[in-house]
């Protein structure tokens, strides 16, 4: 690889890690290029763009980006043979691996940056798969607000029905 084109690879990984607030790292060594094929196409399908990188390119992409991203937890990860996963959404990349996994034994992850934090190791997978996007996280605040609402509403509809209820039957006792 010549200079140039390691340069134009580090800012095309600093365009990737930019505009990505979730990527992965893993290790996808040892399957074969039908296998990596086939998880290829996987993440394709569900929009994960996925990428074989060299360790030093990627961290130097990283080290050019602004260092309140947290970026440099992820160093110890960029070890080995290293593919990088990209996603608008935190858990579909380690549903993917987990999917993915029930039939071969990699990708094994490495690393996960989600929204400026960083999880180290393969152990973290079940976690990652759990996240909550942004929506389904909105749309739970929207129901946990709407809940108290409709129990006063509610609330105050059978009240009157209740008052009007106890006045007529006062009314009836006192004539």
């Amino acid at each position: 690889m010549t200079r140039e084109q390691k340069s134009q690879a580090i800012e095309e990984l600093k365009d990737s890690f930019s505009n990505h607030q979730f990527f992965y790292i893993t290790d996808s060594s040892a399957l074969t290029v039908e296998k990596i094929n086939q998880l290829r196409g996987l993440c394709f399908e569900k929009g994960v763009s996925m990428k074989v990188v060299k360790n030093t390119l990627a961290q130097k992409a990283l080290e050019a980006l602004p260092e309140e991203n947290g970026y440099d937890g992820l160093y110890e990860a960029l070890k080995g043979p290293t593919t990088i996963m990209f996603s608008e959404n935190g858990a579909l990349p380690a549903k993917i691996i987990s999917e993915f996994r029930k039939t071969n034994e990699k990708p094994v992850l490495k690393a996960a940056y989600i929204d400026k934090d960083v999880f180290l190791g393969d152990d973290q997978l079940d976690i990652l798969k759990s996240l909550k996007s942004k929506e389904d996280l909105i749309g739970d605040v929207i129901l946990l607000l709407q809940s108290p609402i409709k129990n006063v509403l509610g609330s105050l509809n059978s009240g009157s029905n209740t008052i009007g209820g106890l006045l007529k039957a006062l009314e009836e006792r006192a004539s």
